[in-house]
This record gives C-alpha cells, structure tokens and sequence, in this order.
C-alpha cells in the first residue's frame, strides 16, 4: 500500500473516493454525499490546493483518503478531516498510515496541535484515533437537521 497526496489535475479523483466516502458513511461527515456530487470542477480544484488531501492505494485502488485543513483562527492548530477507509479493508492498517500521514504534514508546518471531530456512535474511528494519541477536549455538536441525531465530539493531538 502507499500513500500518495493528490495534486493540481486530480479533481476528478478527489471527487470519485469522496463520493465513495459520503455514500459509505454518511452519519461521518457533516457534508452530504448530495451537496458533494453538486460541487464545480472548479470547487474540486480549489479544495486540492487549499486542503492536502492524501490517499492510500492499494492494488492500483484508492482505499482510503485524508486531508489536513488549517485552522482559521491559528497557525498552531490544523485539523484532520475527510478521514475514510473502504470497508472491506478496514482494521488493516490504512487508517493508521492516512493519520500518520497527516500527522507528518502537520509537524512538517509547525502545527502544534491536530484537532478532529469524530461522531460517538463511530467506536472503530474513536478506538483508532486513541490509539494514536487523540485525546477528547469536552467539546460536543449535533448535526443540523434532518441529521440531528448524529453527536460528536472533539479530539485534539498535541505535536509539540
């Protein structure tokens, strides 16, 4: 497996796993697979120059995809967002190499701190985050409606 981050010309790519995701785990991600697929090309484009977006391959396939996103309030916070693995190769290994990723990018830009958001029924993510040192802050939300059953809460890593 390797993980390779996306670049200018790989909207489309970008756009076909995260459709992928969206369609998989919908109670994961605050953004709907319909609001995804609605998206510009141009909108595909900008998201891979303003977020680094990393994507496991395995067999020629993209399994999984990561991306780090700046926090817009401060240069010592990113955030770890976007995070997916196929189903059929979860418990694998590839969370753990997306997230590791991640983390390198983080500390390559002087982040001090990695912060995600994950959803409290997701107990895999939840296990897979602590494992790598993401500890949870109190922090809650709830989805607007109609998804207001989804709860999560905020884990944070500290790099530095």
């Amino acid at each position: 497996m390797d993980i390779v981050r996306l670049g200018p010309g790989e909207e489309a790519r970008l756009r076909t796993i995260r459709l992928k995701a969206l369609h998989d785990a919908p109670n994961a991600f605050a953004t709907t697979a319909a609001e995804a697929a609605a998206r510009t090309p141009e909108s595909w484009s900008t998201q891979i120059s303003v977020l680094p977006t990393f994507v496991a391959v395995r067999d020629g396939q993209d399994v999984g995809m990561v991306r780090f996103a700046p926090d817009e309030e401060s240069t010592e916070m990113g955030w770890l967002i976007s995070m997916w693995v196929s189903p059929e190769i979860r418990g694998e290994g590839v969370g753990g190499a997306l997230i590791d990723a991640i983390v390198d990018f983080a500390t390559s830009t002087g982040v001090a701190r990695l912060a995600l958001d994950v959803a409290d029924q997701n107990a895999p993510a939840i296990s897979l985050y602590a494992s790598k040192g993401f500890v949870p802050t109190g922090e809650v939300r709830t989805f607007e409606a109609p998804r207001q059953h989804v709860h999560e809460h905020r884990r944070v890593l500290k790099l530095r």
